[in-house]
């Protein structure tokens, strides 16, 4: 026969086990948020220059940071912008530099890229310039690049948001945008394009 507990016992028991769990010191599950520790721009004695924020070790960059040659990372060599654009060119890369040109430059450049938008005609002070036009049209890939990575007047940088090869793949269609408007001689196409091209017309 199976002894049985009587109710009250159980339930008398039950704040006596709960406590259990609770013995011992408490702990402090937000000790490094309430650790001593100082705040930017205050002084470490410790420190033989006393500045708290300390630069980090000679030949260190950051793990996120692109590194590469600098026609790629920079859009320049030797001072001068690259022409063309710098990484290889494919469609992947082109519908890429569409979502983020949607994103980032058409509230301001419009979708077309001719200035025309709804910020752009609240904007007083200057407006955002066409991208299909001169004298944006005659910039280098180069330039086209330094104004997203660096920003340019009025318009902020986006070194942030955008990463190297994003940052391409906006330059690489605001060139399409700009063969879209302008249109292309058919000399300057590469043979097999025209090639093709000239059959369909026929």
């Amino acid at each position: 026969m199976k002894p049985i507990v009587a109710l009250p016992l159980v339930l008398a028991a039950c704040p006596l086990l709960a406590s259990c769990e609770n013995s011992g010191p408490e702990r402090d599950f937000e000790r490094m948020v309430n650790q001593a520790h100082f705040e930017y721009y205050e002084e470490a004695p410790f420190f033989e220059d006393r500045r708290v924020m300390r630069d980090p070790p000679e030949g260190t960059v950051p793990r996120e940071r692109f590194v590469g040659p600098p026609e790629v990372t920079n859009g320049m060599v030797d001072g001068a912008f690259v022409e063309a654009i710098p990484v290889p060119l494919s469609r992947p890369m082109l519908d890429d530099g569409r979502k983020r040109y949607e994103i980032f430059c058409a509230p301001c450049h419009g979708v077309g890229g001719d200035g025309v938008s709804v910020v752009a005609h609240n904007m007083e002070l200057r407006k955002p310039p066409s991208l299909v036009a001169a004298p944006v049209l005659d910039y280098p890939a180069g330039r086209v690049y330094q104004a997203i990575a660096q920003g340019y007047g009025l318009m902020p940088t986006y070194g942030q948001e955008l990463g190297v090869e994003e940052r391409w793949s906006v330059v690489a269609y605001v060139r399409a945008l700009q063969l879209r408007t302008n249109g292309v001689a058919v000399d300057t196409l590469p043979e097999p394009v025209r090639a093709r091209m000239q059959k369909e017309l026929r």
